[in-house]
């Protein structure tokens, strides 16, 4: 069993509430330690904004959001609408920026040159995980509503940080909701990445099958982009391994479509004859997620390594799987599979290749999880789980939901990986349901 440490109390300093299309809006400011274990060090500031109905009443109870990613910032609510207004008719809903991200103390390039070296900077960016992001939160409840309780709802990524905090601070948490995001907590991170390697080239096969025209035309641009010196507004090459990463497309719902609709229009004929597109290239670009976050890439593997070094696993596994060879018959995509190469096809990461590196060789990193604590669960739990989840595997997904105590799952094939986004009123209403039925008398309030 972990010894689960005392928490400070964080400094708030919060906006007077303001009104838009029938919300009510607080912006939160929390000064929290960088490194909880040095309480009395560093600090940081985390932000989280408060939404709840025009005339809610203050009694409701709260639900936080944990955003995906890692290195995702939270929505930003212009309208009660999709999963956030189900969940407002009956809570008041924090949007937590985890560290990092948003207006929480935001890592970029430029930040972290502040930092000093790139030792400084890796050590810097240690505190930015699972762990720390848990203890924000833990903290933050107890300086906005004292010892109540308040639900944790995690979307992909902040379905694993709810299983940490689930872990570390049960007694903060009245209770779970879990969409696509229920994560491997005995599995090693190779474990996890030979399986998501597999749901990429299913995905692959689908995309071929549903559009057997685009095949040609895939081999075609990577033959160009590897014969040729093709840049990116960004002033970049774009790359035959920057241009795979587009499978990330693969991982929602409309994603296959999504695919065509860039490939479809790829090529034009130019002066020169026939050439890509300006057009195409810059869509290429702008379907590039890693460089708004470069925690998305530099701190993603570390999400699940405990004890050991993670070593560019994705990487090291591509091996393995020869379809995704860039010089294989037919070209195939990837999907969240974070490589070294990506420090140099990306203009902003390009600045963070040592610390890259660094943090891939780091082999102390601690635990995530508390398998005994998790196993005597009390807090209800609901989660929605995808059969063809190509970033959370379903398989480790159920075996979590056996080993976690109290917790109920949903499994289904009618979304993919970003269903609260397809779904989300639908979704959360089940999810909700489903835990009241679970959680003592007054749940929902």
């Amino acid at each position: 069993m972990m010894i689960h440490m005392k928490l400070p109390a964080a400094k708030k300093k919060s906006t007077d509430p303001r009104l838009t299309n029938g919300l009510e809006i607080t912006d939160h400011y929390f000064d929290v330690p960088l490194d909880y274990s040095h309480a009395d060090g560093e600090s940081i500031e985390v932000f989280a904004r408060e939404v709840a109905l025009k005339d809610a009443s203050k009694n409701l109870p709260w639900m936080i959001f944990f955003q995906g990613g890692p290195g995702g910032e939270s929505p930003r609510l212009a309208a009660s609408s999709g999963w956030c207004g189900e969940v407002l008719k009956t809570h008041r809903l924090l949007l937590l920026d985890q560290r990092g991200t948003g207006l929480s103390s935001q890592v970029m390039p430029q930040t972290l040159a502040t930092r000093g070296d790139a030792t400084a900077q890796a050590e810097y960016l240690t505190h930015f995980r699972t762990d720390s992001i848990v203890r924000d939160a833990e903290v933050i409840r107890e300086a906005l509503i004292g010892e109540k309780k308040w639900v944790g709802v995690g979307q992909s990524y902040g379905g694993f940080c709810l299983l940490t905090y689930l872990s570390f601070f049960p007694e903060g948490l009245s209770g779970v909701i879990i969409t696509g995001g229920v994560a491997c907590i005995k599995q090693h991170i190779k474990d996890n990445y030979r399986l998501t390697y597999q749901k990429v080239i299913e995905k692959n096969r689908l995309y071929f099958q549903r559009y057997p025209e685009d095949a040609a035309v895939v081999n075609e641009i990577v033959k160009c982009l590897q014969e040729e010196e093709i840049y990116l507004p960004s002033g970049v090459r774009l790359t035959d391994r920057r241009f795979q990463h587009l499978g990330m497309f693969f991982g929602g719902s409309g994603g296959l479509e999504a695919m065509h609709f860039l490939i479809e229009k790829a090529f034009i004929q130019g002066a020169k004859g026939r050439e890509l597109s300006e057009y195409f290239i810059a869509k290429v670009e702008q379907a590039s997620a890693y460089e708004n976050s470069p925690i998305f890439t530099i701190m993603h593997e570390s999400i699940y390594a405990e004890g050991y070094a993670t070593q560019w696993a994705a990487e090291d596994l591509r091996s393995e799987f020869p379809e995704f060879d860039v010089d294989a018959e037919q070209f195939y995509f990837t999907g969240e599979m974070v490589s070294p190469t990506m420090l140099d096809d990306y203009k902003s990461l390009q600045p963070l290749k040592e610390v890259a590196e660094i943090l891939a060789q780091k082999s102390d990193w601690g635990a995530l999880y508390d398998l005994d604590q998790l196993a005597k669960n009390e807090v209800p739990v609901s989660a929605i789980s995808y059969y063809d989840d190509m970033y959370v595997p379903i398989e480790w997904s159920e075996e979590t939901a056996k080993h976690v105590g109290n917790f109920r799952i949903w499994v289904t094939n009618e979304w993919e990986h970003n269903g609260i986004g397809v779904d989300g009123p639908r979704i959360l209403s089940r999810l909700m349901d489903q835990l009241a039925e679970r959680a003592p008398f007054g749940f929902r309030g």
